[in-house]
């Protein structure tokens, strides 16, 4: 078990880190295939809407994302700085463990103005039944229902 939290704490900050140093090419290779990502308001994910603001339902989905960010999207030049914590792991069982853990994401932009950009919390699923630890499941869900229209980069 304590090889599991740590192989865990090391997933989700691997997470934080490709898409803050934006990896984000590298960021699809921490999920499974089929997998779910999934961004959605609090109250939206508390009446039980499967659908946010940001969804993927695969790792082609989530390498679409990426080449739309790179290539199709256009956004004023930006990047995030996680802070996550206290990560828990709720439960492990039939080699998927169940994981909590709470974010804050500040936004800075090419000018080097910085602001709070959105928080809230990370319901996980991670395989855990073999050496590779991978998102199964990653749903972020923001505490605020107001959803800023920059939301390019994944949480």
């Amino acid at each position: 078990m304590i090889m599991d939290r740590f192989a865990i704490h090391e997933l989700i900050a691997e997470y934080a880190e490709r898409i803050d140093e934006d990896r984000l090419e590298e960021w699809p290779d921490l999920f499974t295939d089929p997998c779910k990502y999934l961004v959605i308001s609090r109250s939206n994910h508390e009446a039980g809407m499967r659908q946010g603001v940001m969804y993927c339902a695969s790792r082609g989905m989530l390498l679409d994302r990426v080449f739309a960010i790179r290539r199709a999207n256009l956004f004023e030049p930006h990047r995030y700085r996680h802070v996550i914590g206290p990560i828990r792991v709720k439960s492990v069982a039939d080699g998927v463990a169940t994981v909590q853990s709470h974010f804050m994401v500040a936004r800075i932009m090419a000018d080097g103005t910085t602001m709070l950009f959105a928080t809230g919390r990370y319901l996980d699923k991670i395989g855990v039944s073999d050496s590779t630890y991978r998102f199964q499941e990653r749903i972020a869900v923001l505490d605020s229902d107001k959803i800023d229209t920059l939301l390019a980069i994944p949480l």
